[in-house]
């Protein structure tokens, strides 16, 4: 075949692999909702539909073994990540960050990229019928310019209960409106 596919986008979709931990997770997060009032002032100031500990707690893994316990989770599949994905890695990539994300029905998240990281990913803790998948854009997009029309400029990734989804950093994503009843409740990480 004379064409060949060049500089392949990859995109990670895996269980937790630990059903127990998501429903301990659940828990984690909806007390970090109720008790971190800075994150929920935060999620008030800049619109957030919802409450995220982004702005307010960047010691999830040390404040609670329910985080820690899901990290040891996380860092083998990023490891599997970025072998899929041939990094050259001298070292492994090390957490950045990591934060809770509870989303109420109409919350979104308009799209973004992750700056100053090299693995993004979300884990899904609570995902009620509707409540929106993420939208993942073609990087090539801004390229394309006078390139005809293609089917695939955006991919929609439905997450389910103890899904977790990774990407390179750079990738263009959001998240769609929640048009469920319930909260969608996830788990937010960056590795460098």
């Amino acid at each position: 075949m004379p064409t060949r596919a060049l500089f392949p986008t990859h995109f990670y979709e895996s269980p937790l692999g630990d059903p127990a931990l998501v429903d301990e997770l659940a828990d984690a997060c909806r007390e970090l909702a109720s008790e971190d009032r800075a994150g929920r002032a935060w999620s008030k100031a800049h619109g957030y539909r919802g409450y995220t500990s982004y702005a307010s707690l960047n010691d999830l893994p040390q404040r609670d073994p329910r985080f820690e316990d899901l990290v040891r989770l996380l860092n083998r599949h990023v490891a599997a990540f970025a072998s899929d994905c041939g990094f050259e890695l001298h070292k492994r990539l090390k957490l950045d960050s990591l934060w809770v994300n509870v989303l109420k029905p109409g919350g979104t998240h308009s799209g973004h990229i992750h700056p100053h990281s090299a693995v993004s990913g979300t884990v899904y803790v609570a995902v009620p019928p509707g409540s929106g998948a993420l939208k993942l854009e073609d990087p090539r997009l801004p390229m394309l310019m006078a390139a005809p029309a293609r089917p695939d400029t955006f991919v929609y990734a439905e997450p389910g209960p103890g899904s977790v989804f990774l990407w390179e950093s750079w990738l263009r994503h959001e998240v769609m409106p929640n048009a469920g009843k319930g909260e969608r409740v996830s788990i937010s990480f960056n590795y460098r």
